[in-house]
């Protein structure tokens, strides 16, 4: 079976429980800092209260290092311990950030998985690099859909709709201009990364998470369109959640 890029080993499918019942399904990636895993995704994947949304633990889908890419094994990662929650959530003076990070023991998804993780180095910080229009990747599971038989996620592709580097609307996040749906909560949007050497695994930045879909509330919904128009949440705030 011909090699897919490493790029879909670093994204994975979140299915989120509340003991034995299933309630939703999301995207998550990971991100490697200082030998310690994190499994990234949007805070309301974990929580949200606003839709009675209250897992306690999520299921994730991993390759095994075979080149048959139908061999997939799923883990069990439990969302609180001794009644606090285990994953890390931010705040900056803008309020809450609408991203989570949940450290993952190694050791605890054996050695018998292919797996990828953006670090650091992915992270742009270079700013004034990323101008408007610029193209990106949203690389998730919108509504669950994905290759149900390799399971592998599907990329939409997009471009920055905001000035990257401002704070949209004093908020921690910045715009996309791609169709996207539920499901792709979490997804990282990436930027293929010029002049990245030919070894590098993953020749992407990591700009963003993925959070959710802009919309007019006064729209009118007979006459206008939906905007399409998408929050992704700067990745730097990770620095701190991986801290």
């Amino acid at each position: 079976m011909p090699p897919v890029e490493p790029v879909f080993y670093a994204t994975t499918r979140i299915d989120t429980f509340d003991g034995a019942r299933g309630l939703t399904n999301a995207t998550g990636f990971f991100f490697r800092r200082a030998g310690r895993l994190f499994l990234v995704t949007s805070r309301h994947v974990m929580v949200d209260p606003k839709s009675h949304h209250h897992p306690d633990r999520v299921e994730i889908e991993l390759h095994t290092p075979s080149a048959d890419l139908t061999r997939t094994t799923t883990h069990s990662l439990l969302l609180y311990e001794h009644g606090l929650a285990r994953w890390r959530q931010g705040e900056d003076s803008g309020g809450p950030i609408d991203v989570a990070a949940l450290e993952v023991d190694p050791s605890a998804l054996g050695e018998h998985v292919r797996l990828e993780a953006f670090t650091e180095a992915h992270l742009q910080h270079e700013l004034q690099a990323v101008g408007i229009g610029e193209p990106v990747t949203i690389l998730g599971f919108p509504l669950g859909f994905h290759d149900t038989v390799h399971r592998l996620p599907v990329a939409r592709q997009g471009a920055i709709a905001s000035a990257f580097g401002v704070r949209f609307q004093g908020e921690g996040y910045f715009l996309t201009d791609a169709r996207t749906h539920r499901g792709a909560s979490g997804a990282p949007v990436l930027m293929r990364q010029r002049g990245a050497s030919p070894q590098d695994p993953l020749p992407w930045k990591l700009l963003g998470v993925h959070s959710s879909r802009v919309d007019m509330r006064n729209r009118d919904r007979v006459e206008d369109d939906a905007l399409s128009l998408n929050c992704a949440w700067y990745a730097d705030i990770l620095l701190t959640l991986t801290r």
